[in-house]
């Protein structure tokens, strides 16, 4: 596997420190967490794996990697001069402006000079009788802290194919979530495309462009809505900024960007084929808001979903490719849908090859291709587009250890259990920017991870401020919120999917439904703050 060949490691000595807090990952969270810490005189030391800052945007440089939120809400909303000086150049950004806007954000606020980059945080072990974390890293650094804070990303952890002689090719192979920085040249390659997720979708038609011949291995369909991305106008911009003030405040209030339907909605089939019309407008995920009540009723699902249906249909110009690229087995949005640019056109083109693995498995990858249960595709580079290990990963590859020596990975051994996706019962003093058991994922993360961050900040400032030494759920008020979690997305058409929301997509991974899909979640959070920290313990 081709890993970041331009990632090398600096030399420097091992770092033994006390400091009143570990951030570890120097993403959108891990940045704004430092921020929010030195604000307010907490002392911290971040740790990032990366040789700069960006998260996952530092690690995904895929062609054709871009956010599928629009790039003016895809931004910080905490500091007004940070909006004033950048301006998105498209609607749907980039990831080199992305990371050009992470780098932005640390070079304002000096914030690499709060960490230690080329670095991997190895072990975590809660010394009960200091009260503090002991964290060590790959490099021999040794720190003792107070608190921990686990900015380390919902999706940051690929997954690596397992398919029989992954390992045995010959040429040059590129996990998508791994990619080279330096970039990759396809032009004359014969390659094979592993896997339709959103980094398959996005990269396709950019690697058409210059393959000899491009065949893609698609086990499961997807649904994907147009970008039909453009560069951003003053005047967009203008009047996003007299709207922000509005925007914020309802950010801050934790409601709903749009009133619910009464409950007893019942549009005809005529008013929500008007209003499925939206899912082709550009918007991307946002269009989803068109048709509330989406992934809670089975009707209006179904119209959606056969909307974009036959969108494939009219586009995809071989009716068997066609029908070969249209989901049947799950609802529209029980899945991530994706946002891509000319993915179904670029299967019209005559370089471009579907196999459809439902119908004929990959038997083994060799030293010459793929060989699937209908014979052999030589290729001359693989890239695997096989997704991540979403939403614990990170948190489970690091050896987090808590009271009584008990490892997380025992502790989440059925599945993750956390109280609002911020602590964990028996890790005292460990928060999670964006965990389970919270919107992360089914949201704006910008969003949500300055919220997290937000509350986190809060509540060490509180802790300090009350001279308490300790905070974690207390196990009954977690308990109660996992049940709630479960219960709520039972409710609606996200469990029909084997999605990585479920943890579907990792062989022996527990399947328990992640984000939180329940209304009123920072209404909640900031309802248990003000009760004096309502179901934690504070020691």
């Amino acid at each position: 596997m081709n890993a970041p060949a331009s990632i090398c490691q600096t030399t420097r000595d091992p770092v033994d420190k006390t400091v009143d807090c570990v951030v570890v990952g120097a993403g959108f969270s891990g940045l704004y967490m430092v921020h929010r810490l030195r604000q307010a005189g907490v002392s911290v030391q971040g740790i990032e794996a990366g040789y700069d800052v960006g998260g996952t945007w530092f690690w995904n440089r895929y062609p054709g990697a871009r956010c599928d939120i629009p790039s003016l809400l895809y931004s910080y909303s905490f500091d007004r001069g940070l909006r004033d000086d950048w301006r998105w150049s498209e609607k749907y950004s980039p990831q080199p402006e992305i990371l050009a806007y992470a780098g932005h954000v640390a070079d304002r606020f000096d914030l690499r000079s709060s960490f230690l980059f080329e670095t991997r945080v190895t072990a975590m072990t809660y010394d009960e009788g200091a009260a503090v974390w002991r964290v060590e890293t790959d490099r021999g650094d040794r720190f003792a802290a107070r608190w921990v804070v686990a900015a380390t990303g919902c999706l940051s952890v690929p997954k690596a194919p397992d398919i029989p002689g992954a390992d045995s090719f010959a040429g040059p192979s590129y996990l998508t979530g791994l990619w080279p920085h330096e970039g990759v040249d396809f032009t004359g390659r014969r390659v094979a495309m592993i896997g339709t997720g959103s980094s398959a979708i996005q990269s396709t038609p950019l690697i058409a462009d210059q393959a000899a011949q491009l065949t893609i291995f698609q086990r499961t369909p997807n649904f994907s809505l147009p970008a039909r991305n453009r560069e951003l106008t003053d005047a967009e911009i203008d009047e996003f900024m007299a709207a922000f003030p509005a925007y914020k405040a309802l950010l801050d209030s934790g409601q709903p960007a749009l009133p619910a339907p009464p409950e007893d909605w019942q549009p005809t089939e005529a008013e929500l084929k008007e209003r499925a019309e939206a899912l082709w407008s550009g918007d991307g995920l946002l269009a989803l808001i068109a048709l509330p009540n989406l992934t809670k009723d089975p009707r209006i699902n179904a119209i959606a979903a056969d909307y974009v249906r036959d969108k494939i249909r009219q586009i995809v110009q071989d009716p068997a490719t066609a029908e070969a690229l249209i989901p049947r087995d799950y609802p529209l949005g029980a899945k991530r849908p994706c946002v891509d640019t000319d993915y179904f056109a670029a299967f019209n083109r005559p370089n471009v090859a579907l196999v459809d693995l439902l119908k004929t498995p990959i038997v083994e990858i060799n030293a010459a291709g793929v060989r699937t249960t209908e014979g052999q595709y030589d290729v001359d580079a693989i890239v695997f587009a096989t997704g991540f290990d979403a939403m614990t990963g990170a948190l489970l590859k690091m050896d987090i250890r808590g009271r009584g020596g008990r490892s997380l990975a025992d502790a989440w051994a059925e599945g993750p259990k956390t109280l609002l996706g911020l602590q964990v019962a028996g890790f005292p003093n460990l928060f999670t920017v964006t965990g389970p058991g919270s919107p992360s994922v089914l949201s704006n993360m910008i969003v949500s991870l300055e919220q997290h961050v937000d509350w986190i900040a809060d509540a060490i400032t509180h802790l300090r401020a009350t001279n308490h030494t300790t905070m974690e759920p207390d196990p009954t008020a977690q308990e109660a919120w996992v049940q709630h979690v479960n219960e709520v997305a039972a409710e609606t058409l996200y469990p029909q999917a084997n999605s990585w929301y479920l943890g579907a997509n990792v062989p022996g991974k527990p399947r328990v439904f992640m984000p939180y899909v329940g209304p009123g979640y920072k209404v909640r959070c900031d309802e248990i703050a003000a009760n004096g920290y309502e179901g934690f313990v504070l020691g």
